[in-house]
Parts: structure tokens; sequence; C-alpha cells
């Protein structure tokens, strides 16, 4: 059975495969051990309890194959994106030119250094194995994220927010940093990025300029590519608008790929979510829901059939029960896929 549960330090090795597996990008796993480590350390923290809950605290789920103890994958939530630093993104508006003697207006597009999206809640670090991509493991380990802030929601802010990778080739090439910051930074993406993993993307204020970047001065592919995402996001992309995110006028400062931003309260998932007693027992058919418990330090969370009706309870299948450690009066959610 597949289940999301906190990571620990015994997934470390597991977590460096999955790193090397996945054809994602993802800056805020780094592949250096130590710092893989230390991030594993403020998870452990985080779901602990340990620390002021008011300040900045980073959570990373492992999706685990029960019966062969097997990591498939990934994700992770920030409850302040930033973690109490400026999280840089570039905001994509627009500026009015016009001359009234030459009866000439126009819109240009243009991309300001922001960091408005710092303090929101970050949905990140996620990773599956490419033979689970198409799978309801996908949807599980994705989803569980909500499910758990559902049941903490006083220690996340309700505004969510997702980085989606943007366009970049085989190589390692992206035609947007090469246009944008590789002019200030005299790195290559790929370099760029890993120095985000390891550090943060504050060394961005240091070194790109405050001023704006017209986006018609940019290269025909930097310009095509700014907002969108590579094709290996599309299926979290799919989810998250089923969910509730939009894209907004937000980009990532390294690739240009979108960022989706949504509402915890408006989400599909919250909207759906159902809490009730947990009475384990047999249970033959129902519909296939995400299910978990609501512990903040033993979360667990896994798919199942339920047989939903009236009343304060519920019976769940006694394997169910076991694997979301949940005993009989235990609380429990679930939301349908």
């Amino acid at each position: 059975m597949l289940v999301v549960r906190p990571s620990t330090f015994v997934d470390l090795p597991s977590i460096e495969r999955l790193l090397n597996e996945t054809d994602a990008r993802v800056t805020t796993l780094p592949k250096d051990r130590d710092k893989l480590s230390e991030k594993i350390s403020r998870s452990d923290d985080a779901f602990g309890g340990s620390g002021d809950p008011d300040k900045p605290a980073s959570f990373l789920f492992a999706l685990e194959d029960t019966e062969t103890n097997e990591l498939h994958g990934t994700c992770g939530i920030d409850t302040h994106a930033g973690s109490g630093y400026p999280f840089f993104n570039y905001r994509l508006d627009e500026v009015v030119h016009a001359s009234h003697h030459l009866d000439i207006s126009s819109r240009v597009p243009i991309l300001f250094l922001s960091h408005e999206l710092t303090g929101k809640t970050l949905l990140q670090s996620f990773t599956i194995t490419p033979s689970l991509k198409d799978t309801d493991a996908f949807e599980l380990l994705s989803r569980a994220r909500l499910l758990y802030i559902a049941a903490q929601q006083e220690r996340f802010n309700s505004e969510v927010i997702v980085e989606i990778q943007g366009i970049f080739n085989e190589k390692g090439d992206c035609a947007f940093w090469d246009a944008v910051g590789r002019k200030f930074f005299d790195l290559d993406f790929l370099t760029a990025d890993y120095y985000c993993s390891v550090k943060s993307k504050t060394f961005m204020s240091e070194l790109i300029p405050q001023h704006p970047v017209y986006v018609p001065l940019l290269p025909d592919e930097a310009r095509a590519n700014i907002a969108k995402n590579h094709e290996a996001a599309n299926r979290t992309c799919q989810l998250l608008y089923r969910e509730g995110f939009s894209q907004s006028k937000f980009i990532d400062p390294f690739d240009g790929g979108p960022v989706l931003t949504g509402n915890l309260h408006q989400s599909y998932t919250m909207r759906t979510l159902k809490s009730k007693k947990a009475k384990p027992s047999n249970v033959i058919g129902g519909l296939k829901y995400l299910i978990s418990n609501q512990s903040a330090s033993d979360f667990r969370c896994t798919i199942g059939t339920l047989v939903d009706g009236i009343g304060e309870t519920i019976r769940i299948p006694l394997e169910i029960a076991e694997a979301l450690n949940v005993q009989e009066g235990d609380s429990i959610s679930y939301s349908p896929l």
C-alpha cells in the first residue's frame, strides 16, 4: 500500500536516487547530501513541533510502499515562502507608452523583480518515480499536502503558491535565463540552479539590478517561454488547475516558468473534505478517497474505499486503519479522488 508520511533520515539514499531518476527540476531538494540532510532535519523539527509555531517551518513528506518499504516520491510545504528571507519572482505587468501629438498608444509588457509572495504557503519538493506519474499515486502525493494543511490550518497561510518548472532543453540550456539572469551573473542555468538549491534565491538581490526588464527587448525564444511550463510539469498543472489554482502574474526568476496561486479554502480538496470518527471494520466496496489521520507529528495519508453516510462515524477497512495508525474513535479526514 502506498502511504504519504513524514520523511526521515533513513530516506536520504532513496531521495538521492529519486533526484537522479526524475526529469523534474527540483531546486528545493539539493543533490548535495549535507544540504539534503539539513532539509530533512528542519522537516523533522517542524513535524516535532519544536520552535516557535509562528516562525517559518519546512515539511518534507515521503511516498512509501508499506509492503516493500521502498520510497517512490517526495513532496513538501513551506509555511512561509522565503523562510524568513525575501522570496523573489518576476511580476509580469504592462506599462502604457503614449504620445498625444502622434496619436500613438501602446501597452508594453515589463518584468519587475518582486518579493510580494514572501510569506505565502509554498508547495514544493515534488518528485515521483516515473512509472507512477500516470497513476493515482501522483494525486495522492500532491494532494496529501492539502489534507495536512487542512488539519493544521493555524500554521499555514490560506494563500498557497506553487512554482512550476519552466522551459529548458535536455542540455540544460534555458533561453529565459540566458536572456536575463546570465547577463548579470555570468553563470549558466544549471550552475545558477545549483546555487539556488544549496543557498537561496536571496543571492539574486545582490546581483540583479532592480530596474524593470522590457519584454520586447528580449530574444524571441525567451519571450515565447515566459510563463510557459515544461512538458514534464503538465500533469502537475492539470491537477492544480482542478484544485482551483490559477496562473498568476508572477514567474520564476530563473527559467520564467509560471507561478500558480490558490486559496486553501476554495480548493477542491477543502470543499469536498469531511472529517469523522473512524470505526475500523471489514468493509467491502465504496468509492475511492484520499484518507488521512489528523496527526501533526505522525501524519499518514493513503487511498482507499469508503462508504460514506450520515452520522459522526465512518467504517474504514482494517488495512487502511493500520496504514494510518488509526484506532477506533480517532478522527480521520477524507476527500474523493
